[in-house]
């Protein structure tokens, strides 16, 4: 017993945010379990961020040996194989032997919260000093007429646990789930179609940079289909159709849904904890406090529904619980669609001033590969003339060479400071060379 409870904490949720959070709690001394109704390790490690970057790998590989004056093919059979190690076969034995490792308990399905510090899990009461929620996020079904009555519908899970390539595949929407398997199908050797309402792909960050990304996208094969709804939806014979709004009508033997996702909030009992909720989240203060002794992590919150803003939050609610007071940030989330070449966006996408420049003029990137130093990758800096406050990017590993935005921009550097910061040659970070002398340029104009 912990003062009385059987637990210090417990975690509602073992994806990563919960099982981050969890480790750090144990590791700080405290006594913890973790709940899950369903595989240990949650959605990024079995049928989101894992397998949809696993799929990815072997179509980017190939594509860039071909234009790096290399010879490469995909094998089909050995890449889905990869992907079924990577994710242990959707089995979470390796998750639970880290659990047992660590002393951290786990407790199998489905939990409830039961008022402030209880939590049941089928006919068992449990008590804890305080609560950790990271029950995550469900796919979201748009109200398509005939969507929902269909049969057999792909969300990231199952496109991901795909065990054959579809021989045409329908997207509906063009998010980053939408776009990184439209691209992972068609190097695959499938054919994709993909419906998006907004004008460009990835309609949350920049145009510049979804035009950019469906660039590449069409030149890869993709059928893009920007600034148009589906009306309705239904099967003949083995075929899905989607109808659009100008009365085109798409067919394809998979239909996948990739119209975001939804905080799971309901029938989990929060309505006895005093927290305040809705279908868009979690209210939670600075620290990631929902109510007297109760947190909340992750996607349950709305906050920004991706794993390593959770697995963040689950660092922040520990060291809460721990003694030291912290609170979350947001200012600089990175974003990283993991499509080659990545796309890649943090902080203000708008501001006082703003330049880009392109990937081209990198030296690295004409060693990278020939068809790299003719593309439209770029990067695009936002400052308020002092600082940077944001940045987007489009190119080779640009989640990896942007994070100088990220850091920057939650640090508060000074545009001086990141002048005179040596990049090494030739990586693709000297951008950041040209793209700082056009912003002094332009702020001194």
């Amino acid at each position: 017993m912990s003062g009385g409870f059987d637990y210090d904490v417990i975690v509602l949720g073992a994806g990563s945010p919960g099982e981050h959070c969890a480790g750090e709690l144990v590791d700080g001394g405290l006594h913890v379990a973790v709940v899950e109704r369903e595989l240990a390790g949650g959605e990024c490690s079995y049928w989101a961020c894992i397998p949809s970057k696993t799929l990815l790998r072997p179509g980017e590989a190939v594509h860039g040996a071909l234009e790096a004056a290399a010879t490469a093919q995909v094998d089909v059979d050995a890449a889905l194989a990869y992907r079924d190690f990577m994710v242990s076969n959707h089995t979470d034995d390796g998750q639970q032997a880290w659990l047992a490792s660590k002393g951290i308990d786990l407790i199998r399905g489905g939990g409830r919260l039961a008022g402030p510090g209880v939590v049941e899990v089928g006919d068992a009461r449990y008590t804890a000093r305080d609560v950790v929620l990271a029950n995550g996020s469900d796919p979201v079904v748009p109200p398509v007429p005939g969507l929902r009555e269909l049969d057999g519908l792909w969300s990231n899970r199952e496109v991901t646990a795909m065990k054959a390539v579809p021989r045409r595949l329908l997207i509906l929407g063009g998010g980053p789930v939408g776009a990184e398997m439209a691209q992972a199908v068609r190097r695959l050797g499938g054919e994709v179609a993909l419906v998006e309402g907004a004008s460009h792909v990835l309609a949350r960050e920049p145009e510049p940079l979804g035009d950019a990304l469906g660039a590449v996208l069409r030149k890869d094969g993709v059928e893009l289909y920007l600034g148009m709804h589906a009306t309705s939806a239904r099967r003949d014979g083995p075929d899905y159709v989607l109808v659009l709004d100008d009365g085109t009508e798409l067919r394809g033997e998979r239909l996948l849904i990739a119209t975001g996702r939804r905080p799971r909030t309901a029938g989990i009992g929060l309505e006895t904890t005093g927290a305040t909720f809705d279908a868009s989240g979690v209210r939670v203060d600075a620290h990631l406090k929902a109510a007297d002794r109760l947190w909340a992590i992750g996607d349950v919150t709305g906050i920004r529904l991706l794993t390593h803003v959770g697995k963040y939050q689950g660092e922040v609610v520990a060291s809460n619980l721990l003694g030291e007071s912290r609170e979350a940030h947001y200012e600089a989330v990175p974003d990283v669609v993991y499509t080659d070449p990545q796309a890649a966006a943090v902080g203000a996408t708008e501001g006082r001033y703003s330049v880009s420049v392109p990937l081209a003029d990198v030296a690295k990137t004409a060693t990278y590969t020939h068809a790299y130093a003719e593309s439209g990758g770029f990067l695009t800096l936002v400052s308020d003339g002092e600082r940077l406050t944001g940045g987007y990017a489009l190119g080779p590993e640009a989640g990896e060479w942007m994070q100088q935005v990220t850091l920057a921009v939650r640090a508060r550097v000074p545009l001086d400071v990141l002048r005179d910061v040596i990049q090494p040659f030739p990586t693709f970070s000297e951008i950041f060379v040209a793209g700082l002398k056009a912003l002094r340029g332009e702020i001194k104009s």
